[in-house]
């Protein structure tokens, strides 16, 4: 396996990702931000937080799968959510809930930010995630 996951005892815990990712590998795979969007480009779940952040992580796995990458590959997650506040934290997390077995993410998540911000791609866009992969 190139990526290694774990949480040091010394680091606040519980926590719904993983502290620190070690990867070794030579290939590295970087999936620009991935928002709530169909291949057609129409926009999904308008106003849903967790149904954003559910198809932000699709395409963030049709991604991954195209470049022969899985999320367990991936070494670093970056969300951005517009209009942030700890309140969401629920909503945010049900989203990962939803498609973490459809999509092979593990839970906890590889080491990730979540980052509020006052606006993204389009004023419907409420999730952008990034992701960060290392393959042999």
């Amino acid at each position: 396996m190139t990526v290694r996951l774990f949480s040091p005892e010394t680091l606040m815990q519980p926590v719904p990702y993983h502290h620190v990712a070690v990867g070794s590998g030579s290939r590295h795979v970087h999936v620009a931000g991935q928002i709530a969007r169909d291949a057609d480009g129409a926009p999904t779940s308008p106003g849903d937080l967790a149904g954003q952040v559910a198809q932000a992580l699709r395409n963030t796995h049709a991604g991954l799968t195209s470049a022969d990458a899985s999320f367990a590959d991936v070494i670093r997650l970056t969300f951005y959510v517009t209009g942030w506040s700890p309140d969401q934290i629920d909503a945010f997390m049900a989203g990962v809930h939803e498609v973490a077995a459809e999509i092979g993410l593990p839970v906890p998540l590889p080491p990730a930010s979540l980052i509020g911000v006052d606006y993204l791609f389009e004023p419907d866009v409420r999730v952008e995630v990034e992701a960060t992969a290392i393959l042999d």
